[in-house]
């Protein structure tokens, strides 16, 4: 091989050696790109959506029939904006503020988006309709302001119904307090199925005169007669309340949870909220005051003048006589409204 041929054959070498140290001096020496990262050190905003989504007023949980919307109920979120229709909520174009107090017409799903037709406003008709879960009913019951725990009573809580009365007896009238109903939600304070709020979003207490109530037809009924019987006076539940008595329905066994697990939440959510009319409780005037115990009622023990919480009141006006002093047995004799205590005498 001759001198010309091997000096190309050098240079060619030399210049492929150079080219690929340059090459890989190019490829390592450049760091990777961070994300986020501009040039002089500092971290870029986030991407934004993309270009083919809006948002949309979506439901953050499950919203079944008769749900009374509040301000964690709904939420915007991206949706494709092929797939946006005209009755979907837009934001921009609608305020979730002004939804409050509305009512679900149809069940919507979680994450799904709330059409204006799923929505009856106050006022619509149907309104009070929707509200109610399947099988119940709407009862209207005055109450006062002392009565209705000074307005503080507001659509949505859960109350329990107190019957307070004065019976009447062979002797002083008996003044009597009981829960005659438990666990009834409030869909309406007089015409009103909102809270009210002022510039600085706090709520306003404001007095209502008759407050409306869901419940079963049965315990209509009962409200109907109550309102005949005594005064009616509400007490406002606590949120725990609801899920203890719930509790304690499933340890007792009188209510029974499906096996299925897609079926219990909902079971659970319309159990908690049914209103209950067993489980009642009482007080008298003489559990108040121990002037009140002599018009407690005496006790069916065959002992005339043995009362319950205190000692023997003195005859009652309707008695036959004076009580007469017991030389053996006796018999309490009742004929119409007039009662008295016959000894019996026999031979041994």
């Amino acid at each position: 091989m001759d001198a010309r041929r091997l000096l190309l054959l050098v240079g060619a070498l030399v210049v492929a050696a150079i080219t690929a140290f340059m090459a890989r001096s190019l490829v390592v020496g450049t760091p990777a790109p961070v994300a986020g990262a501009m040039p002089n050190g500092a971290v870029a905003a986030p991407p934004p959506p993309p270009v083919n989504t809006t948002e949309v007023l979506v439901a953050k949980r499950a919203l079944p029939v008769g749900t009374i919307l509040d301000p964690t109920a709904l939420e915007f979120r991206p949706w494709p904006k092929d797939l946006v229709q005209g009755a979907y909520f837009v934001r921009g174009q609608s305020e979730p503020a002004k939804l409050q107090g509305t009512v679900v017409r149809f069940a919507v799903p979680a994450g799904q988006p709330v059409t204006q037709g799923a929505l009856v406003k106050p006022g619509d008709r149907g309104f009070l309709a929707a509200a109610l879960g399947p099988g119940m009913r709407a009862v209207t019951v005055p109450v006062s302001a002392q009565s209705a725990v000074a307005g503080f009573v507001f659509p949505g809580d859960h109350i329990d119904l107190i019957l307070t009365q004065t019976v009447s007896g062979d002797g002083p009238p008996l003044r009597a307090s009981e829960t005659v109903l438990r666990n009834l939600r409030v869909l309406a304070t007089d015409q009103r199925t909102d809270k009210q709020t002022d510039d600085k979003g706090k709520t306003v207490v404001v007095g209502y005169s008759t407050v409306t109530v869901e419940a079963t037809p049965k315990i209509a009924e009962k409200i109907a007669v109550a309102q005949t019987v005594g005064t009616l006076s509400l007490s406002l539940r606590s949120l725990a309340d609801t899920q203890s008595d719930l509790d304690e329905a499933i340890a007792s066994g009188a209510v029974s949870v499906p096996d299925d697990p897609a079926k219990e939440k909902a079971f659970l959510a319309r159990a908690a909220s049914r209103p209950q009319d067993d489980g009642d409780s009482y007080v008298t005037g003489a559990d108040v005051s121990r002037f009140q115990r002599r018009t407690v009622p005496a006790k069916e023990s065959g002992q005339p003048g043995e009362t319950m919480g205190g000692p023997a009141p003195a005859p009652a006006a309707g008695y036959s006589g004076a009580t007469p002093k017991a030389t053996g047995p006796v018999v309490r004799v009742v004929r119409g409204s007039d009662a008295s205590i016959v000894t019996v005498s026999g031979k041994n």
